[in-house]
């Protein structure tokens, strides 16, 4: 019986074969899909999850994303706590949730100061000037968001307290356009992006950089939810290194990331280009939480009664998931 040499190297170079094709395929048949929301969908802050997703940085992580937006930063809270989401990408602020007792920590501080943020206020409107802001009202997305703590911090740094100037949850950029143009407020929070559209609109022009209110700070975290922290450690490494590859690539690729984000965006490619100009150096390329800013957003809860005192701010993050962290 000759053959059954032949037919067992056969059979065993087969066997070989589809062991390598299984280690070859490996990493895409690992992959885990983690729910990843962000707090609003159009800023450019949030552009680098779709530009991690459509370069296919997260997958050679070995995570599948799926997308879920949000119309504020309590809303996203909400779904973390709920469990409907793994991940989100939220705002520094949030922090106050999380000293509340959410179910879910800061894992990677991902931009500084509010360099992207701005408030506008209506052309024909009443107020020309920030001195004429006190008792007005400005748009906001949800209470306790980011945007509602930009403008409770501005009123208090004009000595106004953090109530001095009146923020109007109102949820998305389009609720807060259209509460503008009819005059129900008289301003609005919102990207650098949003501002330039609405001046070149004559609908709207700038009067605020936040940059400048809040140089120490953290405007953007990445939260996870305490039970995909506990189940699912090493994925939430994948992510975060997807996550930082990511960054990295869009600081070296200006055209193809303004190609990506400008339809995410809803906005003409020269517009993103600017706002690419004024938010891509503020990205963290290692998710550190700065003592400086922290003590900045632990002040800050108390001035705006959002807590009865500052928490243990300590207690609010984690470091341990980001790139070369121990865990």
């Amino acid at each position: 019986m000759a053959f059954r040499p032949a037919l067992m190297r056969h059979g065993a170079a087969l066997l070989v074969g589809a062991a390598l094709a299984a280690i070859i395929c490996a990493p895409a048949l690992a992959a885990q899909t983690l729910r990843v929301g962000k707090a609003v969908s159009g800023p450019f802050d949030f552009v680098p999850l779709d530009v991690g997703i459509a370069k296919g940085f997260f997958t050679a992580h070995g995570v599948a994303v799926e997308e879920v937006d949000f119309s504020g930063s309590a809303k996203l809270q909400q779904a973390l706590g709920a469990d409907a989401i793994d991940i989100g990408l939220g705002s520094g602020p949030e922090l106050a949730f999380v000293a509340k007792g959410n179910s879910d920590l800061a894992i990677a501080a991902f931009a500084g100061p509010p360099d992207s943020q701005v408030l506008a206020v209506k052309s024909d409107g009443p107020v020309k000037a920030v001195s004429d802001l006190k008792g007005k009202k400005i748009g906001v997305s949800t209470v306790g968001s980011l945007t509602d703590w930009l403008v409770r911090e501005l009123s208090r740094q004009h000595g106004w307290g953090p109530d001095g100037i009146n923020p109007v949850a109102l949820g998305g950029t389009a609720a807060r356009i259209s509460s503008l143009r009819t005059g129900d407020t008289d301003g609005m929070v919102t990207d650098v992006a949003t501002s330039i559209q609405l001046e070149q609109q004559g609908i709207a022009r700038t009067i605020v950089h936040f940059g400048s209110v809040a140089p120490d700070f953290i405007i953007h975290a990445i939260f996870a939810t305490d039970k995909v922290m506990k189940q699912r450690p090493d994925d939430l490494r994948r992510f975060l290194a997807g996550w930082f590859a990511t960054i990295r690539w869009m600081r070296a690729n200006k055209a193809e990331t303004v190609t990506i984000a400008a339809p995410r965006m809803h906005q003409e490619p020269a517009i993103v280009a600017v706002n690419y100009d004024r938010v891509m150096p503020n990205f963290s390329l290692t998710g550190k939480f700065e003592p400086k800013a922290l003590a900045v957003l632990a002040r800050s809860f108390v001035d705006m009664k959002m807590l009865p005192k500052e928490p243990d701010m300590k207690k609010l993050y984690t470091e341990k998931f980001l790139p070369g962290e121990g865990g």
